[in-house]
């Protein structure tokens, strides 16, 4: 199956999965604490099993690692790739009820996404990438629009940083400090990657704890819009040893 059909039958997947989360948003529902004191909803449940559901369905047998489901996962296959799925990513602002989740799946192959699909259902946009095809927003309409990075801001003007609603890190001020001048765009979910990625902001910098799952597909965004996801050492944020969940600091530049 070349990418480009893949991209459509992934997309289709993260689709019905957000289908299953709005059916859980418009009532009330059930909240749980995980052990590592996350929340946990109806919703993060019924998306997971669409999308394992539907993976499973493809013609291509690749092992699933999703947020859900960790435990059996035996790493990429003989050809380096697995599937990395955030089923409901910004459960706080879920919860919250301000459309700001998403659903994410990407396609890592030797340690690098190379194939994402963000769907953020509530506000009706998707987001997709894949190696050569680039990236891509489809609205509610279902009409596709290339995007791409706004490009590093001129000297002297402010910068647009993208901001967590719900994970604000103490080593942030010090940071933005050295930026200088700059205005902040508070954002939930992996909508903050994808605001790089179309050029509704210039740097994302997270100085906190992220899992693989919350990057990987929006990853695969920027990169493909011509940003760039590094860690604070300046190499490209990587995927390699899945068992190891926990990401590095990294920032996202809306340049090349």
């Amino acid at each position: 199956m070349d990418l480009a059909t893949l991209l459509d039958r992934i997309h289709n997947i993260a689709l019905d999965a957000g289908q299953a989360i709005m059916s859980v948003y418009a009532r009330d529902f059930s909240i749980e604490e995980k052990a590592d004191k996350s929340p946990l909803t109806e919703a993060d449940k019924a998306a997971h099993d669409v999308i394992v559901k539907g993976l499973h369905a493809l013609p291509v047998e690749i092992p699933v690692l999703s947020e859900e489901h960790t435990e059996g996962f035996d790493g990429a296959n003989a050809d380096g790739r697995y599937w990395l799925v955030d089923p409901l990513d910004g459960t706080k602002e879920f919860i919250k009820r301000n459309g700001e989740f998403t659903v994410n799946i990407a396609l890592i192959e030797n340690g690098k996404p190379v194939l994402g699909v963000v769907v953020a259902p509530a506000l009706e946009v998707s987001y997709l990438a894949a190696e050569g095809i680039g990236a891509l927003k489809e609205d509610a309409s279902g009409e596709r629009q290339p995007i791409q990075v706004a490009g590093k801001p001129a000297k002297g003007t402010t910068w647009r940083v993208v901001g967590s609603r719900s994970h604000p890190s103490p080593d942030l001020a010090e940071w933005l400090g050295q930026l200088g001048p700059h205005d902040m765009v508070p954002m939930g979910s992996s909508l903050k990657l994808c605001l790089i990625a179309e050029g509704a902001a210039d740097v994302y910098p997270r100085l906190g704890p992220t899992c693989l799952w919350d990057t990987g597909a929006a990853q695969a965004v920027v990169e493909q819009a011509g940003g760039r996801v590094e860690t604070l050492a300046g190499q490209p944020l990587r995927y390699a040893t899945p068992q190891e969940h926990l990401n590095p600091y990294f920032i996202v530049w809306g340049s090349a």
